[in-house]
């Protein structure tokens, strides 16, 4: 299964989180979303919306611009 590519480079907190949070309502369980952000918050955000919504976060990278992740829906 290949995984959503979501790019929300040049959003800023909360929008990363909100629109990940958005998106992921609509997938089914277990889908895989990568997600793409320039914002320096999401590397706390984004694993702690993940914990808190039961979601599996496979990878968080940090990248030249930002952040990359993977996330399972739970």
């Amino acid at each position: 299964m290949s995984a959503i590519l979501y790019d929300l480079r040049g959003l800023k907190c909360p929008l990363p989180v909100l629109k990940t949070r958005r998106k992921m309502s609509s997938m089914p369980s277990g889908a895989l979303i990568q997600v793409e952000t320039t914002d320096p918050l999401a590397g706390i955000d984004i694993p702690h919306f993940c914990n808190e919504d039961g979601h599996q976060l496979i990878e968080a990278e940090k990248t030249d611009a930002g952040h990359r992740f993977l996330i399972r829906k739970g």
